[in-house]
């Protein structure tokens, strides 16, 4: 399971989106992704996911979106991310924050893997989606998080005995939607509407966001 989120500001809390990627078998079977209500109003990351308070005041709250997901998490081996202690951080804070209970899974960091798997340096999301030639539109939570999942699963095949340091996409068999997240009251919100694509360009990191 691959996982992405966004946040609104530099606090760990602030979960302003969310996307679940679930692959079984090489394929993708599942993908989920929710527009989230941050605890504050104050949006300092619009410059980077283009997600402003305007488009989630009426989502529903973490409290309301976590137990939906959490489902989705069943029978998984592990949550795979980007900088992983990043996306761990989130959700632990916003479980906390709403009372829940953090999945117990380990983490599987793609920057990690990715060294691992070919040696990479840097190693941004951007970086690695190049290399492997992965579509990526940097910063959509359903992007980051699919690219995410094909990382894992090209790597699995890279480092097999018969593939060991080749690049693979290790074609994810369904291929990929375009960006949107579920918003209030089940209605699509379109995320490429909300943001500018944002380009593979090594400009695109903050201090604040080492992704």
């Amino acid at each position: 399971m691959a996982i992405d989120f966004e946040t609104a500001d530099p606090a760990s809390d602030s979960a302003c989106a969310v996307a679940l990627v679930r692959v079984e078998g090489g394929r993708v079977v599942r993908r989920e992704q929710r527009l989230i209500r941050p605890p504050r109003s104050r949006f300092h990351f619009t410059h980077i996911h283009g997600i402003r308070w305007q488009d989630v005041e009426r989502c529903p709250t973490f409290a309301a979106v976590w137990p939906e997901l959490a489902p989705v998490l069943d029978g998984v081996e592990f949550l795979a991310a980007h900088n992983a202690s990043f996306d761990r951080r989130v959700l632990e804070a916003c479980c906390a924050a709403a009372g829940l209970t953090p999945p117990s899974l380990p983490y599987r960091c793609t920057v990690q893997v990715a060294r691992a798997a070919w040696r990479l340096f840097p190693t941004r999301l951007p970086d690695v989606c190049r290399y492997l030639d992965i579509p990526l539109v940097h910063h959509d939570p359903m992007s980051d998080a699919e690219a995410c999942a094909r990382i894992v699963v090209a790597a699995e095949v890279a480092m097999s005995p018969a593939r060991a340091g080749t690049p693979s996409r290790a074609g994810l068999a369904s291929p990929a939607p375009g960006p949107s997240a579920q918003g209030a009251l089940g209605t699509v919100v379109d995320l490429g509407r909300l943001r500018p694509a944002i380009a593979v360009a090594p400009a695109d990191v903050t201090a604040a966001r080492p992704r």
